[in-house]
């Protein structure tokens, strides 16, 4: 009896230091647990997707989902056989005059406007998890790491899940950061992962903020959810609209398909280009991640021509082929007045350019 009491001292010691890792983040308090409280999008203890957003879809249940992803039959192409094809693009040593998106895996891309840096979600970790241990990156999508990463103006972060916010990420560039954008209540991981007050902008959906060189950057609902540990929703999730003076650009961040989309569309497009989710997804949680027809109808929504798809091409964190994504996209594309841009990791695609051809390098 005294060994199994000791062996559940020694478990319970080790998930109390577990739990207590950085990676986790920090729940909002003080002045930040305040606004949060005033949100019109906080009702219940946590913050609501404009319309009801069930985390499955109707005939599905947690334990079908669980069945389905740990004993179900996998599909031999679920990781790539070989390793991702990607540009090996210097991002310290970018033509100054240019303007241009590339992608660095997954979500997380690097964007030059006007001469003004933005950095989005980036994971160049070779784990989507709080540990080294889950989703490992498929072989050579994880080129680009923390140390090639140049001053950042801004990194911008859509909500707080482990593979939109990546710890040791964002701990390693903390001193090439200038300001850090981020919806309400994600201020919390990073004021504690050591970036000071002043570098964070924290605000609501429906907010706009000026930022520097006649830039702005408008905070729009998405749906989805957020959470690091076991508290679910006591932080924002968002998308974001981005004008230059040259450029409009819609970051989308997770987002199931919802009218929210249309009503973007309405008050801030025509976009240049969209930055949408198109990956991870399964019909079970088709309400907080876009199936690929989903996706379609919302650049139409938004009205975008020019589409950039992300969030596959580096974790398989859903059942579908690893490749499914970009192909059914620009299947369901056809056709249609969208441009579906689909570069290789690291591969340059000139902003100025609304004709950008790339190969099919998924197949």
């Amino acid at each position: 009896m005294i060994y199994f009491l000791a062996v559940l001292v020694v478990l319970a010691i080790s998930a109390y230091f577990i739990l207590s890792s950085e990676v986790f983040g920090a729940k909002p308090s003080g002045k930040r647990l305040e606004r949060i409280l005033k949100s019109e999008n906080y009702r219940d203890k946590q913050f609501q997707n404009q319309s009801f957003t069930p985390q499955f879809a109707e005939g599905y249940s947690m334990p079908k989902v669980m069945k389905d992803f740990f004993f179900g039959k996998k599909d031999p192409l679920l990781k790539p056989n070989k390793a991702i094809p990607i540009i090996k693009t210097d991002l310290k040593n970018l033509p100054h005059d240019k303007n241009m998106f590339i992608w660095l895996g997954h979500s997380s891309y690097f964007l030059k406007i006007d001469g003004i840096s933005f950095l989005i979600d980036p994971v160049l970790s070779k784990y989507g998890s709080p540990f080294p241990i889950f989703n490992k990156a498929f072989e050579g999508s994880d080129f680009f790491k923390p140390q090639d990463v140049p001053n950042i103006d801004y990194l911008v972060i859509t909500h707080d899940h482990y593979d939109h916010l990546d710890y040791p990420t964002v701990k390693a560039i903390r001193n090439r950061v200038d300001k850090v954008i981020v919806p309400l209540g994600v201020g919390s991981h990073f004021e504690k992962w050591g970036y000071s007050e002043n570098q964070i902008i924290e605000e609501d959906w429906g907010a706009t903020v000026q930022l520097k060189n006649n830039f702005r950057i408008s905070y729009t609902p998405a749906r989805h959810f957020s959470g690091r540990k076991f508290s679910r929703n006591n932080t924002l999730w968002t998308s974001y609209v981005l004008e230059s003076p040259s450029l409009k650009i819609f970051l989308g961040g997770d987002s199931g398909y919802d009218a929210h989309f249309k009503n973007i569309g309405e008050k801030f497009g025509p976009f240049d280009f969209a930055i949408l989710e198109n990956g991870q997804y399964n019909e079970a949680w088709k309400y907080i991640h876009a199936l690929p027809e989903d996706v379609v109808q919302a650049s139409l929504d938004i009205n975008a021509k020019n589409i950039i798809p992300v969030h596959s091409g580096k974790f398989a964190l859903a059942l579908h082929p690893w490749n499914e994504p970009l192909q059914k996209i620009t299947d369901l594309s056809n056709g249609l007045n969208i441009k579906i841009s689909t570069p290789k990791i690291g591969e340059i695609l000139d902003l100025n350019n609304t004709e950008n051809e790339f190969e099919a390098w998924w197949k």
